[in-house]
């Protein structure tokens, strides 16, 4: 009989998908090859901007230089809370050079979720806009262990000044910081005896909080090596690839399979300082990237702009999605209006983005019975296996909890033992998700743990309900979360954004629903909202709307 443990997967991946790789110790020394090969190739294109390799190489390696003189030692921590520009990998790789650990921080956070992650972390130093300073951090940072402040305004570095996304001024340079960009051309030196290696951590993740107090996940530098060089060799992409950061860099899916997975290859990396759906289309259109990453939010975005045209899509060899579910509806909607096939994918931070994916050349099969459109397949060194709520592995085909080992995986939470022991019994990390595997080697995720619904009795998973209205040709996005109901226990409540020009009544939205599915699964409710609220990654924030639905009664 066929186990979890004999990898039946590994017979849908080719040779170079099967084959060993090698990678190099961290990133900094895949940069460093890099410029030994490439030292005038651009790696990073922010608008008209462009910096190559070697610029790269000798500005973050004087943000190190100046990071070391100002006293930040060997394993300390520099928190840098900045969108996708290139003063976002300058302090990265600065920070490394430095010998320290980063924690990428989301610029959405608000004072008191910015005071926990630097308080936690134990933060030496922190690296933010100079508008993010001026306007809350400074007193957010005030009582923390932060010693050191480098600020950027995000209009350095390009010319264009495109208003949909900077349309802010430079603030005067605050006392109490120094300007990165003014640091890293000073000239400084990287210290040389500030050299990490694969088991070193190279970034303290936290979590989104969706319960509890976020935690920041133990991302090793071999961990994002071996996530970047199996995206290298997967991908099979064409030498000095162009890649599109579409996912924010801050967020663990932007990190590796866009800024490690490119720079690891010595490709060029296109910022956009943040998702805005037009300002995307016109950098696809003028950089003809190969790849990009991106929650199913921000397709659904790009394809219902008034200006998007199959031509913007026509040089990607791969798109991949992740950082949210994927409905099937929109695969085949995406694919039939603008050619691309997108790629499902699935991972967490806590195993360093992708455990799996759909490998190109490949399409995820939907499960007849559940409608759910498989998310991939496990790499060759992973395990991915399905168990019951005693621990015991499920026959292939029935549903349970979702465990990965392998390499990706991180060795644990930060300074947080018990939250350790109990996600990563052994090693293998406690996903929290439900899912199952076919027995080829597919995987389907189902849903969160915590977001089933127990309506009468009856189990109703939000991805199901979610899916059959992503269907209906007026929806454009579509959230499902359960709401008390003083007759079911809990009852079945949809909230919809419409597509653009689109109309449609919620009852018959309720009605669509009703003829697809069960009695107890299709929603009672239906609220249409002009947007779904979401994380900087473009996951729905099923949270909020639970919140929204009882503040509503």
């Amino acid at each position: 009989m066929t186990r979890y443990s004999d990898r039946p997967w590994t017979a849908l991946l080719n040779e170079a998908q099967r084959g060993p790789v090698n990678p190099a110790d961290t990133l900094v020394h895949a940069l460093a090859d890099a410029v030994a090969r490439t030292p005038d190739r651009t790696a990073l294109a922010y608008f008209d901007g462009r910096m190559g390799y070697r610029e790269l190489d000798e500005l973050s390696g004087s943000v190190a230089g100046h990071l070391a003189a100002r006293g930040v030692e060997r394993g300390d921590r520099v928190a840098v809370m900045l969108q996708n520009s290139p003063h976002f990998v300058l302090a990265l790789f600065g920070a490394w050079k430095a010998g320290a650990t980063v924690v990428p921080v989301n610029p959405m956070y608000k004072s008191g979720e910015v005071r926990h992650v630097l308080h936690d972390a134990g933060a030496a130093a922190l690296v933010c806009s100079d508008r993010a300073w001026d306007g809350y951090l400074r007193e957010a940072a005030a009582d923390s262990p932060v010693r050191v402040v480098l600020t950027a305004c995000e209009r350095d570095l390009q010319t264009r000044d495109d208003p949909r996304v900077l349309a802010f001024e430079r603030l005067p340079l605050d006392e109490g910081a120094d300007d990165l960009v003014a640091v890293a051309r000073q000239g400084h030196g990287a210290p040389a005896d500030r050299v990490l290696g694969p088991s070193d951590i190279a970034l303290i993740s936290y979590t989104s909080g969706t319960s509890g107090t976020p935690k920041g996940a133990t991302n090793t530098h071999g961990n994002i090596m071996y996530n970047a060089e199996r995206q290298r060799t997967g991908l099979a992409l064409p030498e000095a690839p162009v890649y599109f950061a579409l996912a924010p860099l801050f967020h663990i899916t932007g990190m590796v399979c866009q800024l490690a997975a490119c720079l690891n290859s010595a490709g060029t990396l296109v910022l956009a300082y943040r998702f805005e759906a037009g300002v995307v289309l016109e950098a696809f259109a003028e950089h003809r990237p190969l790849y990009t990453v991106g929650p199913s939010t921000a397709f659904m975005a790009l394809a219902a702009h008034p200006d998007v045209t199959p031509e913007h899509f026509s040089s990607f060899a791969n798109i991949s999605s992740g950082g949210a579910p994927l409905p099937p509806a929109l695969v085949e909607r995406f694919r039939a209006g603008f050619g691309p096939y997108i790629r499902n994918g699935y991972g967490l931070t806590e195993c360093t983005a992708p455990c799996a994916s759909v490998p190109p050349g490949l399409e995820a099969p939907v499960d007849p019975a559940s409608g759910t459109l498989a998310v991939g397949v496990p790499g060759p060194e992973s395990v991915v296996r399905i168990v019951d709520e005693t621990g015991q592995e499920v026959p292939f085909g029935e549903q349970g909890e979702i465990l990965v080992s392998g390499p990706q995986v991180v060795p644990g939470y930060w300074r947080r033992p018990e939250a350790t022991a109990e996600t990563f019994p052994d090693g293998e990390l406690r996903t929290g998700d439900i899912g199952f595997m076919d027995e080829d080697g597919w995987l389907y995720v189902v849903d969160r743990k915590k977001d089933m619904i127990n309506a009468s009795g009856f189990k109703v998973w939000p991805r199901e309900v979610e899916d059959v209205l992503h269907t209906h040709p007026a929806v454009r996005e579509a959230a499902v979360v359960g709401i008390p109901d003083g007759y079911r226990g809990e009852t079945v409540m949809a909230y919809i954004s419409l597509r653009p020009g689109a109309t449609e009544d919620p009852g018959a939205l309720a009605a669509y629903c009703k003829e697809r599915l069960a009695a107890y699964k299709y929603p009672r409710r239906v609220e249409i909202l002009p947007d779904l609220p979401k994380t900087a990654s473009g996951k729905i924030l099923r949270r909020e709307l639970r919140s929204r639905s009882k503040d509503s009664g």
